[in-house]
């Protein structure tokens, strides 16, 4: 286990990267402790803006000033940004096409026994469908640090959702990596297939690490890049698996489930398995604890996916 959560790698690249470029410029909405950027409003306090709670200023302020040649990161729960700003996030960032980074901290049920009022289980799903704009789950800090940098260099407008604990490290300093907008191949393997994305890529990983001890092998793709989706690579890897599942912390509505199933359904038709959250409110527990609980874990994953091969087999 890491005890560098994602959140807190986004604030080591961009005060890094703000020593020497002082257009980089950081907003939150009464968020900076959650968000792990205090430091850089400490370092830079000349770039960093203090909107309060107020999500849809935060958005329309980060757009204007992005429109007056700044590059705006603007950081706020997830649950809130995606849905009170969500009118801002359309036709502020994505609309107009300005260079706002949107960092939706402690997403999915990070906030654990806050409940459904703090859980983002449908961010995906909503920013997804805005034209325009990228959607972006990073695994662990390694990978997160990279797109972070991969970000800078672009002017195009982004949702990037990280949690709120420190995740087991998928990567290592020296083994990351990484193409912007391009999906990596963890495993592999011909039985079946787990496209996972964020905080699922880890346990996915160890379920398919289980089960090539019992000879069934399975093929792990880190999805990290949910808009634009890495089609090529998933139907390479569903391609040559018998089932394929999808592994998000999400509902199961309109996000990589759906996503996937839409693709495989066109170019290679075969059994697609969303492992997801349910669409009801969540037990009350921190995130280890609602995984166990709905089969995201591990062992859940690994589970399931002897399940349903033990039922193809059957029905071969």
């Amino acid at each position: 286990m890491s005890n560098i959560p994602n959140r807190q790698a986004i604030c080591d690249v961009l005060c890094r990267a703000a020593e020497t470029d002082k257009d980089i410029v950081v907003l939150c909405s009464d968020s900076r402790g959650s968000a792990s950027l205090a430091p850089f409003a400490d370092r830079f306090p000349d770039q960093f803006v203090e909107v309060g709670i107020a999500e849809q200023n935060l958005i329309s302020i980060a757009a204007g000033m992005a429109r007056c040649g700044k590059k705006s990161w603007a950081a706020s729960p997830a649950s809130f940004v995606s849905t009170r700003s969500y009118e801002q996030v359309k036709v502020d960032c994505a609309y107009s096409n300005t260079n706002v980074k949107i960092i939706g901290i402690s997403g999915g049920v990070s906030y654990g026994a806050l409940g459904m009022t703090h859980h983002s289980a449908q961010d995906i799903a909503a920013m997804c469908a805005i034209p325009g704009l990228s959607v972006y789950l990073p695994s662990d800090h390694f990978q997160t640090a990279k797109l972070v940098e991969a970000l800078l260099t672009i002017e195009d407008p982004a949702y990037l959702r990280v949690g709120r604990n420190a995740v087991p490290d998928v990567y290592s300093e020296e083994d990351c990596p990484f193409e912007l907008n391009k999906a990596n191949i963890l495993r592999t393997g011909g039985d079946a297939c787990i496209i996972a994305c964020g905080e699922l890529v880890a346990p996915s990983v160890q379920a398919a690490d289980t089960l090539l001890q019992e000879n069934i092998h399975v093929a792990v793709v880190d999805m990290y890049c949910l808009k634009p989706l890495d089609t090529k690579t998933l139907l390479d890897v569903a391609g040559n698996a018998k089932i394929v599942f999808t592994a998000e912390e999400h509902s199961p509505y309109g996000g990589l489930g759906a996503q996937v199933a839409q693709a495989v359904a066109a170019s290679c038709p075969r059994p697609v398995h969303s492992l997801a959250l349910p669409d009801a409110p969540v037990i009350t527990g921190n995130s280890a604890q609602v995984f166990e609980h709905y089969g995201l874990n591990a062992a859940g994953i690994a589970e399931a996916v002897r399940k349903e091969l033990n039922r193809w087999k059957s029905a071969s």
